[in-house]
């Protein structure tokens, strides 16, 4: 999914896109990063402009090369989904590993995605897992809920089915959709004690998450 700026939707709402867009237009051509960014939400979501995924790419990737990570995180998007180019699976892994070096949790995310099944780059459950604990150590729900699937089914690592459902605990906690379901199957092969371990885990892991 294309990321779109706060400040872009709330100008939206207050119907300033006319006013907005003539400002990026001024800017952007002098190379001011944020009206690029601006200019390809706006066209990425016919903000105020005729919605144009072609112009969207053509201002994101002028804010990525400069540098702005949810810039280049939406390129990469566009790459990956095919959204007017050809999808370039390749291209989305470089443009997701820029945003991701600079610490990007959704980046990192559809790195892990793209690495545990070889999309764009040799299949790798090793990177997949450090992209996916990267992403978690942000809260990321979805990396949360992958990682407990890699340590569920032994995907890349040791099957840890207290390790699998700490993770599908703390997915659930941040809102994942079928976080609920991995825990139920977890439970079906713990015992009562390694369930409790596994909770324990998660308070643990909230508790360290709220004294930082």
């Amino acid at each position: 999914m294309l990321r779109i700026c706060r400040r872009a939707a709330s100008l939206a709402k207050k119907d300033k896109n006319a006013a907005m867009l003539k400002k990026c237009l001024v800017l952007a051509p002098k190379g001011h990063i944020v009206a690029q960014y601006n200019l390809g939400v706006m066209h990425a979501h016919g903000q105020g402009v005729p919605q144009d995924y072609a112009k969207a790419l053509e201002y994101f990737t002028l804010a990525a090369q400069q540098g702005h990570a949810s810039a280049q995180y939406n390129v990469g998007v566009m790459y990956a989904h095919g959204m007017s180019v050809p999808r370039d699976d390749a291209k989305a892994v470089k443009y997701y590993l820029l945003a991701a070096q600079q610490g990007d949790a959704s980046a990192q995310h559809n790195l892990g995605v793209m690495y545990a099944h070889g999309m764009g780059v040799p299949l790798d459950y090793d990177e997949s897992l450090k992209y996916y604990r990267l992403a978690a150590q942000q809260g990321h729900p979805a990396s949360q809920h992958n990682l407990g699937v890699m340590y569920g089914t032994g995907m890349g690592v040791r099957r840890n089915y207290i390790h699998a459902y700490m993770c599908f605990n703390i997915a659930s906690a941040l809102g994942h959709d079928r976080a609920e379901e991995g825990k139920r199957l977890m439970a079906s092969e713990m015992t009562p004690d390694d369930i409790y371990r596994a909770r324990v885990l998660t308070r643990q892991h909230f508790a360290r998450s709220q004294g930082q």
